[in-house]
């Protein structure tokens, strides 16, 4: 239920809602790799790039799949850019 609602908040740009929904998704399940992505990714839309990265990151560890690898990607592109 809260990572629908999470979701419903992420798609809606109220991402401090967002946010705390995907934490308590986490909270109750870390190894939720999910939960992990849209939360880097709420965390990404705020600038908040570094938090974005490293949950971003943990997501791609637990499911190195192309589509989390992309994700962080970009994040890396992000930062490069801002801190080169």
């Amino acid at each position: 239920m809260q990572l629908l609602l999470g979701r419903a908040y992420l798609f809606s740009a109220q991402f401090r809602r967002a946010e705390l929904a995907f934490l308590r998704v986490i909270e109750l399940d870390p190894s939720d790799h999910y939960a992990r992505l849209v939360l880097g990714r709420t965390l990404q839309r705020q600038g908040r790039l570094q938090e974005a990265r490293s949950q971003v990151k943990m997501a791609a560890t637990m499911n190195p799949v192309p589509a989390y690898q992309e994700a962080l990607g970009e994040i890396n592109a992000r930062l490069a850019r801002r801190d080169g």
